[in-house]
């Protein structure tokens, strides 16, 4: 063992005799660093928690990417396409899409005898992932697809539910506006609740033949495709390839497809998503600076505390970087305990609260009704691999003043 290391050993168990006022301001440092630590777990956690749950709520209502007529409607009123098996087939072929299904969007208003509300009525037919859905169902179930005759059930949520007094087996009736008002009576077979009361409010879901019976459409003209992916990540290079893939196709109508993304249909919602990462990053860098200059201050206490030693090693012919290394390597042990214990009690808190949900929000503020909580271990990884390094690199700083004493003034010293 080098004599360096041997020596910071017997200073860390207590081997070498000195002053000990520097005791607790090391075990303030460690402290530091051990809430620093749990914090900045915690933070990234609840942060990217938060994201991943309102991100997997937009795209329950509206898929990864959408493939629709290419015209100049943007509207919910949407212009048909045809259904064609061997497109489906292609997009299926695309690597990373999960389920290609269809839909179609119909605005229409929802009137009782003391409330009214415009809605947005999306039809979605077998081959919908309802997953989410279900997911969110809170009574009743999801209305019939699969059956022979279009479904006449819908599903509402909690919102609309206490709007409009409606529940789980009452008739409504929905108004269409086209060439003439249609009036069409429906059943409530589900109540949904996402936590997110502007879609709550704007989507009603029901079988996709009832928007085709309203629009005059074929059982194979549709609004269009949504597409489900296996990573969110790989949203645009997954839109790339769809749009490589329809670019050129021409339906047996005559129209064009044009494809798009939830972050070209949805630009504010993830806008601010994205805005969550910065608020992040700003929480870890403070964090850091603190736990980094609570080390500084332990280790020129504890440089000041040595001082008589540090004249007798330089007085024995010790070189300054082999002495700069005890400091270094006593601080680094400090640091790691302060790690290990921040990642111990972060890492603790997290997995409780992701299976237990202690912590409860509310929806009405926050859309989620516990804290969310996600956590992997490669932002463990980074997460602790950046705190060594700027805390290290603080720390260089410090353990220069302990090679510019002089030995005959450290010797000296009280």
């Amino acid at each position: 063992m080098r004599p360096e290391y041997f020596i910071a050993d017997k200073i860390n168990s207590g081997g070498v005799s000195g002053k000990n006022f520097a005791g607790p301001v090391l075990k303030v440092a460690v402290a530091g660093i051990i809430i620093g630590m749990v914090v900045m777990i915690l933070s990234l956690a609840i942060g990217n928690g938060f994201k991943k749950e309102i991100r997997e709520k937009i795209i329950g209502f509206g898929s990864h990417i959408q493939v629709v007529n290419y015209d100049f409607n943007f509207s919910y009123e949407a212009n048909p396409i045809t259904h064609d098996t061997q497109l489906v087939e292609a997009l299926y072929a695309i690597p990373g899409v999960l389920n290609v299904q269809r839909f179609a969007t119909k605005p229409g208003l929802i009137k009782t005898e003391d409330e009214m509300q415009g809605v947005i009525l999306k039809g979605i037919g077998a081959d919908y992932a309802s997953t989410f859905l279900e997911s969110v169902l809170t009574r009743g179930q999801l209305p019939d697809t699969k059956s022979d005759q279009p479904s006449t059930e819908i599903l509402i949520s909690e919102t609309l539910s206490q709007m409009l007094h409606l529940e789980v087996g009452d008739p409504l009736f929905m108004f269409f506006f086209q060439d003439q008002i249609r009036a069409r009576r429906y059943t409530i077979s589900g109540i949904y609740n996402s936590h997110l009361p502007d879609l709550d409010k704007l989507y009603v879901i029901a079988d996709i033949r009832q928007i085709q019976r309203l629009n005059n459409w074929n059982e194979e003209q549709i609004a269009g495709y949504e597409i489900i992916i296996d990573d969110f990540d790989q949203t645009d290079q997954r839109g790339i390839a769809v749009y490589n893939t329809t670019a050129d196709y021409i339906s047996p109508d005559g129209n064009l497809l044009r494809t798009q993304t939830i972050r070209q249909t949805q630009p504010q919602i993830f806008g601010w998503l994205d805005l969550m990462d910065m608020n992040i990053a700003v929480i870890i860098i403070l964090i850091v600076l603190v736990a980094g200059f609570n080390m500084i201050s332990g280790l020129l206490i504890l440089i000041l505390e040595r001082t008589n030693m540090i004249g007798i090693l330089k007085a024995l012919g010790m070189a300054d970087w082999p002495l700069r290394r005890i400091f270094l390597y006593l601080a680094t042990r400090i640091a790691a305990r302060g790690l290990l214990w921040g990642n111990i009690v972060g890492i603790s808190i997290a997995v409780i609260q992701k299976h237990f949900g202690i912590f409860e929000l509310d929806p009405a503020n926050y859309f989620l009704s516990t804290v969310p909580i996600m956590l992997t271990p490669l932002h463990l990884l980074l997460l602790n691999a950046g705190a060594v390094f700027v805390i290290f690199l603080m720390m260089i700083g410090p353990s220069y003043l302990a090679a510019r004493i002089s030995p005959v003034k450290a010797i000296q010293f009280e």
